[in-house]
């Protein structure tokens, strides 16, 4: 598996599939447990059809932490390859304000953290995404 990460813009708008997003709540990492998992992974998901890349990160948020109230920023654009297939998406930093109840979806669970927790699941993908937008989130300089 190859993991790279873009220049915001860098890929074509048309090949990006997925929005995730490394969010804050109350100064905490904001991650998520899928009914079907036992393990964590920062919100997100694949763009639907006539969706902007940004509406499916704002979807996604919405529908993975129950966020009402908040801030999303695009950070930069990124790949995954595994064998001879790439899939492209973007990533996103959110701080939420207010978060209300959890959509009956997808989503079990929200969690809030110090840090990344252990059991990812994507391990090889999220501490990457996510040490990239805490990097750039001081650039940015969202409300916190």
């Amino acid at each position: 598996m190859l993991v790279k990460i873009y220049e915001l813009g860098e890929i074509e708008d048309n090949k990006l599939e997925f929005a995730a997003i490394s969010a804050l709540y109350m100064n905490k990492y904001v991650f998520v447990k899928h009914k079907k998992r036992e393990t964590w992974e920062i919100p997100g998901g694949r763009r639907e059809k006539g969706e902007t890349i940004c509406e499916t990160g704002k979807r996604e948020l919405q529908e993975e932490t129950g966020a009402e109230e908040f801030e999303i920023e695009e950070i930069c654009d990124y790949s995954v390859t595994i064998a001879d297939k790439t899939t492209y998406g973007r990533l996103f930093y959110s701080n939420i304000y207010k978060l209300g109840e959890l959509p009956d979806l997808e989503i079990g669970e929200v969690e809030l953290f110090d840090s990344v927790p252990n059991k990812l699941t994507y391990p090889k993908i999220q501490p990457l995404l996510q040490k990239k937008a805490i990097e750039m989130c001081n650039k940015l300089k969202l409300k916190e």
